[in-house]
């Protein structure tokens, strides 16, 4: 790595960019009974966002987390999560980090990928709002508006109703959030919203090995939403 790069900080030392209302998770919230010592290896993209966050949620439902910064961290875990951030901050550090193409390439191969927020946007074909020179990993064949639901002000949690994850409701933080404004074929909409202001809005897709949400499930204390990606994780692994 040249030392052009901004310095790389040990272990998980990336704070959240934002904070929001934490919820104190139910029953259904619960972490499943399986050991981490022996779950799929999930690498969270290290450059910005809720990444300690992330890493807790997927340890918890039985995956191995580890920081992902370098071309060779990237290559050597068998799935990553994306967290949320700043879109074009995300382009950018990718970008000058030498991660960029390396991450397009293991999506297009099959990696299992995840993407909360940003992360949707990162992994969107289409944006409606990108600025210039924006470029996202791709993957997904969805058309995304960013922070389609306001400032970070305007932030909000709801219940969600999730295909794909039983016990009820998922409470779901919005923080400046995407929003889905079309989804291609093969492209499977997991759940809508219901609030009045933007009521049915697409805010969570799968679409082979790849998931995201608008919202950001890592800070609610429910970790149900990464339980299903470990569970396309092994799936995966069985194909």
């Amino acid at each position: 790595m040249s030392s052009g790069h901004p310095p790389i900080l040990p272990g998980w030392d990336h704070g959240p960019v934002s904070a929001a209302p934490v919820t104190t998770p139910g029953p259904s919230a619960a972490p499943t009974a399986r050991s981490s010592g022996d779950g799929p290896l999930v690498g969270v993209l290290a450059l910005q966002g809720d990444v300690r966050e992330h890493a807790r949620a997927l340890e918890a439902v039985g995956a191995r987390a580890v920081p992902v910064r370098r071309p060779s961290e990237l290559r050597a875990v068998d799935a990553l999560v994306l967290p949320g951030g700043e879109s074009t901050t995300i382009d950018k550090l990718a970008r000058r980090f030498e991660l960029h193409d390396l991450l397009r390439e293991r999506i297009a191969d099959g990696m299992p990928a995840y993407g909360s927020c940003a992360g949707l946007i990162m992994l969107a074909d289409r944006l409606v709002d990108a600025i210039p020179g924006q470029q996202t990993f791709g993957g997904l064949d969805v058309l995304v508006r960013r922070n389609a639901f306001g400032r970070q002000v305007e932030s909000f949690e709801e219940d969600l109703d999730v295909d794909g994850v039983e016990g009820g409701p998922v409470r779901a933080a919005f923080i400046r959030a995407p929003w889905v404004e079309q989804v291609g074929d093969g492209v499977e909409v997991l759940a809508r919203t219901r609030t009045a202001a933007a009521a049915d809005r697409v805010v969570a897709v799968r679409s082979g090995n790849l998931l995201a949400t608008s919202f950001h499930p890592e800070i609610t204390g429910d970790h149900r939403v990464h339980a299903l990606f470990v569970r396309m994780i092994d799936a995966a692994a069985q194909r």
